[in-house]
C-alpha cells in the first residue's frame, strides 16, 4: 500500500510559472546583489501569491511554480506582481535589475509530495520562456477564462509550437502592464507636443464572419489618411490591432500608447448597404468631440472613408482646412474583392517566417489577378518576394531580387506620392545594395509620412547597413514609439541589436537579439546573426546552440549563403561570416 507522500492526486489548477530573464548572467556579473535583490523580490512574490489563494508548490532558484482554485486570481496576481517588481526595481541601476518573466495556463495537473508535474506545469513554463522580461504570457485555456473577467489589453501571439508539448499552444500576452526595465530604458510614453490619435479597430455589427476584413480595411485606409496630416502623430494601425476584440477603455488605450484621441467605430453591413457611424473621444477629459453615422454603398466606401477622415481632422484642429488635408491618394483597387484579399493578405506580410510568407503569396496573387494594376498589392507582393531573399528563403535568390525590384518599380510607377509603396521600393533597392537610391526613396516617404512606422524601420536598417549605427537606433526607436504593440516591433529589436553589433557592443547587441528571438520565437533566421554575436561576446557555448537551431530549420544552410543575401557593409559581412564559421556554421 502507497503512502500517502507517494500518491500522485490528479486536478485542475491554474498554473503560474515564472523565472528570472538572464539570471546566469546576472550572477555572473555580481553574484551577492543578485541573491540579495532576488530574495527581496520573492518576498514580494510570495507575499502576492498568498493573497490571491495561491500556493507556491516547486521552487528552484530563480524559478517559482505556483497553483491557484481560479484563473482569474493567477493572472490577477501575475500582474500585480510585475508591477510591484517594476517599482522594486526603479532604483538600481539598469544592469543590476532583476525582471521577471511569468506564463499562466489552467489544466490538468499531477500533485506529488506537494510538487506539481504533467503537461499543465510543461506548457505554464513554456509561456513563460516566451514572456517579456516583466511581462506576462496566457494560454488560449486561462485568456478564455479572464478575457471578459479581466479587462486587460490581450495580444494575440498566435499558435506557438512549444518544446516537448505535441499540439501547438496558442498565447496571449498582456500588454499594458506598467513598463519594466528594458534594454532601451523606456518608462512610459509622454504625450507628443501636437494632436495625437489612435484609430481603434471598428466592430463588425453585421452577422457575417466575413465582413470583419471590410472592417480592417476602413481602419487601415483613415488611418493612413490621418498619418498624412504632418502635424498630427498617428499611432500605426499594427498596434490598435492588438486591442481588436478586447474591452479597454479610451484612457487604457490613451495611457499604454501616449496618445490624447481615440477614434472608435462599427460597421453594418445589409447585402449592398454599409453603415458606419464612428467617435471621436478626448482621453484626457473622456469628453465626446464628435460623433456621426454614415450610410452609403460598398460602391460608396472609400468616399465614407475620407468623409469620416475630414470630420476628425475637422474636430481635432478646426483651422486645417480640407483643402490642406494631404490625403493617400494611392489609386484604389477596381475589385473590392481584390481589396478583401490585400486586407486578408496584410497579418501574414508582417509575420516574417516562411508558411506565413506564402500564405500571403497566394493571396496576393489572387488579389492581382482581379486586378493587376492595385498599387498596394503590387507592393507587398514586392516585399514578399523580399522577404524571400534576405531571410534565405528562396532557390534562386537572384531572380527573386529582380522580381521584388520590377513589382517594386511597377507600384511606384502607378503611385508615385504613396509612403508604403515608396518605402517597399527603397527596401527592394537596400536588398540590392543601392543605397543612395534606396535612401532617397525612403526619406520621400518619410517627408510625404512622418507618421509612417515601417519606414521609419527600414530608415532604421538602411543606416545600420551605412555603418550609421547611432542614427539606426534613434530611427528604429522612433517606429517603436509609432507602433510600440506591432507584430513587426521584434525586426525594430533586431535592427536595434544589429546596431549594437557594428558598433562593437557586442554584449548589448545579445540582449536586444534574445529580447527579439522571445517576442517572436517562430523568427529562427535571427539565429544568424545572434550566433556571431554570442561569438564576439566570448559565449561561445550559446553560439554553437544557435548555430544547431538555425541548421535544424534550414538544413544545408552555409556561411557563404547568408552573406550573400546580407546587406550590410563589407567589413560587418567579413565580421558576421566569421563568427558564423566559429560557431560552428558549414563554409
Amino acid at each position: 500500500m502507497q503512502s500517502n507522500e507517494q500518491k500522485v492526486e490528479r486536478r485542475l489548477a491554474a498554473i503560474f510559472a515564472a523565472d528570472v530573464e538572464g539570471y546566469s548572467r546576472l550572477m555572473g556579473v555580481d553574484e551577492v546583489g543578485t541573491l540579495r535583490t532576488l530574495t527581496a523580490h520573492r518576498e514580494i512574490m510570495d507575499r502576492l501569491i498568498g493573497e490571491h489563494q495561491g500556493r507556491i508548490a516547486n521552487t528552484a532558484g530563480d524559478s517559482v511554480l505556483a497553483e491557484f482554485p481560479s484563473v482569474v486570481e493567477a493572472v490577477q496576481c501575475a500582474v500585480e506582481v510585475q508591477e510591484a517588481l517594476t517599482a522594486a526595481n526603479e532604483p538600481l541601476p539598469e544592469g543590476r535589475q532583476v525582471r521577471f518573466r511569468i506564463g499562466v495556463h489552467v489544466g490538468d495537473v499531477m500533485v506529488k509530495g506537494g510538487d506539481l508535474f504533467g503537461d499543465g506545469v510543461n506548457i505554464a513554463a513554456r509561456l513563460q520562456a516566451i514572456a517579456d522580461p516583466g511581462g506576462v504570457c496566457l494560454s488560449d485555456a486561462a485568456h478564455e477564462h479572464v478575457r471578459k473577467a479581466l479587462p486587460l489589453a490581450y495580444q494575440d501571439l498566435g499558435s506557438q509550437q512549444v518544446k516537448n508539448i505535441a499540439q501547438p499552444v496558442r498565447v496571449y500576452a498582456l500588454r499594458g502592464l506598467k513598463p519594466s526595465a528594458d534594454p532601451d530604458g523606456s518608462k512610459a510614453f509622454p504625450l507628443p507636443d501636437r494632436p495625437s490619435i489612435v484609430v481603434l479597430p471598428f466592430d463588425n455589427m453585421g452577422h457575417d464572419r466575413e465582413d470583419e476584413y471590410l472592417a480592417d480595411g476602413i481602419v487601415e485606409d483613415i488611418t493612413a489618411a490621418l498619418s498624412r496630416v504632418r502635424s498630427f502623430f498617428v499611432i500605426a494601425r499594427n498596434s490598435t490591432f492588438t486591442y481588436k476584440g478586447q474591452a479597454v477603455t479610451v484612457q487604457q488605450v490613451s495611457r499604454e500608447l501616449g496618445v490624447r484621441y481615440v477614434l472608435e467605430g462599427s460597421i453594418r453591413r445589409a447585402r449592398d448597404k454599409v453603415r458606419i457611424t464612428a467617435q471621436l473621444v478626448d482621453a484626457a477629459t473622456g469628453a465626446h468631440l464628435w460623433a456621426d453615422r454614415y450610410d452609403g454603398t460598398l460602391e460608396d466606401i472609400f468616399d465614407l472613408q475620407d468623409r469620416i477622415t475630414a470630420s476628425v481632422i475637422g474636430a481635432i484642429q478646426p483651422s486645417i482646412r480640407a483643402a490642406e488635408i494631404d490625403r493617400a491618394r494611392r489609386k484604389r483597387p477596381d475589385s473590392l474583392d481584390a481589396y478583401d484579399l490585400v486586407m486578408r493578405a496584410l497579418p501574414y506580410v508582417w509575420s516574417l517566417d516562411a508558411a506565413s510568407n506564402a500564405t500571403a503569396t497566394k493571396l496576393l496573387d489572387e488579389a492581382l489577378g482581379l486586378d493587376p494594376t492595385y498599387p498596394l498589392a503590387l507592393s507587398l507582393s514586392a516585399w514578399c518576394s523580399g522577404q524571400r531573399v534576405v531571410y534565405n528563403w528562396s532557390p534562386d535568390p537572384e531572380a527573386e531580387k529582380q522580381v521584388a525590384i520590377e513589382k517594386a518599380q511597377s507600384a511606384v510607377d502607378l503611385a508615385e506620392d504613396d509612403p508604403f509603396v515608396l518605402t517597399v521600393l527603397g527596401a527592394a533597392l537596400t536588398i540590392t545594395k543601392q543605397y543612395q537610391a534606396g535612401l532617397l526613396m525612403i526619406e520621400k516617404a518619410l517627408a510625404l509620412d512622418p507618421n509612417s512606422a515601417w519606414a521609419w524601420n527600414r530608415s532604421g536598417w538602411l543606416r545600420v547597413f551605412l555603418d550609421d549605427p547611432e542614427t539606426g537606433i534613434g530611427h528604429f526607436e522612433k517606429a517603436i514609439r509609432l507602433s510600440p504593440f506591432d507584430p513587426m516591433v521584434f525586426n525594430a529589436y533586431v535592427g536595434i541589436a544589429a546596431a549594437h553589433f557594428v558598433a562593437g557592443r557586442y554584449e548589448t547587441s545579445v540582449d536586444w537579439y534574445e529580447k527579439a528571438c522571445l517576442t517572436n520565437p517562430k523568427a529562427v533566421w535571427i539565429n544568424r546573426i545572434l550566433a556571431p554575436a554570442y561569438v564576439f561576446a566570448g559565449r561561445q557555448k550559446e553560439a554553437e546552440a544557435a548555430v544547431r537551431k538555425l541548421l535544424a530549420a534550414y538544413p544545408g544552410l552555409t556561411a557563404r549563403a547568408v552573406r550573400s543575401v546580407q546587406s550590410f557593409s563589407e567589413r560587418v559581412r567579413d565580421q558576421m561570416s566569421e563568427g558564423l564559421r566559429r560557431a560552428g556554421l558549414p563554409e
